[in-house]
């Protein structure tokens, strides 16, 4: 849990645990600490815990859609159309956005997407062509974790990994003192970011299967 999380960082500190925590300022500020970490350790791997999927229903003549739950910090990895059972492409924003305007063109099952901006919460995504019909959308991607705010909340991605650079921050926000140094910690941090992301890859063949193209 977060609370856990924070008082694992403030034991290699040699603080004093709390029980809430925003109990202290301190405490306070080695859980933002965390949560950067967390972000740190979300964004250096596609880590299974936060694979999702989207879907998307679209409506005629509309090609602008928020897909609902993703952030705007997701990674792709597929978008697929599962009425017509075929793989919608990736192509730039600013492709699409000529098409659209420069062309004419049929409205028609989409073949392509981009992203879009956002809502101020989710991702926008643009197809094209303009569907003409109701279709059916599944967006496979990564979507990293909220930011931890309640003392219950449950990490997700490995905590080892958030703990170590957390400890990282916290020994560079303090200052040396006679424990591990703030390039020690960091170091220690790095080889265990290493590890949990070669445990977890080797549970995938994909990661290990190259594939030209």
């Amino acid at each position: 849990t977060y609370l856990e999380l924070v008082n694992s960082v403030l034991l290699r500190l040699r603080e004093d645990s709390v029980t809430n925590v925003t109990a202290t300022g301190y405490s306070a500020l080695i859980g933002e600490l965390v949560n950067t970490a967390k972000r740190q350790v979300e964004d250096a791997w596609n880590w299974d815990a936060l694979s999702a999927v989207i879907t998307i229903t679209t409506t005629p003549a509309t090609s602008t859609y928020v897909a609902t739950g993703s952030g705007k910090r997701h990674k792709d990895l597929t978008v697929n159309n599962v009425t017509n059972r075929n793989r919608v492409s990736n192509m730039p924003i600013q492709w699409i956005a000529d098409q659209q305007q420069l062309t004419i063109v049929q409205p028609g099952s989409p073949v392509y997407y981009a992203w879009n901006g956002n809502d101020g919460t989710d991702s926008k995504i643009e197809l094209f062509p303009t569907p003409n019909a109701v279709e059916t959308l599944k967006l496979n991607l990564y979507v990293p974790q909220l930011p931890l705010a309640n003392d219950s909340d449950v990490l997700l991605i490995p905590s080892e990994a958030v703990v170590a650079g957390a400890l990282a921050l916290a020994l560079v926000e303090r200052g040396e003192d006679q424990g591990l140094s703030s390039s020690e910690a960091y170091g220690l941090y790095k080889g265990i970011l290493s590890d949990q992301i070669a445990i977890e890859s080797s549970r995938y063949i994909e990661n290990s299967c190259w594939i030209a193209t």
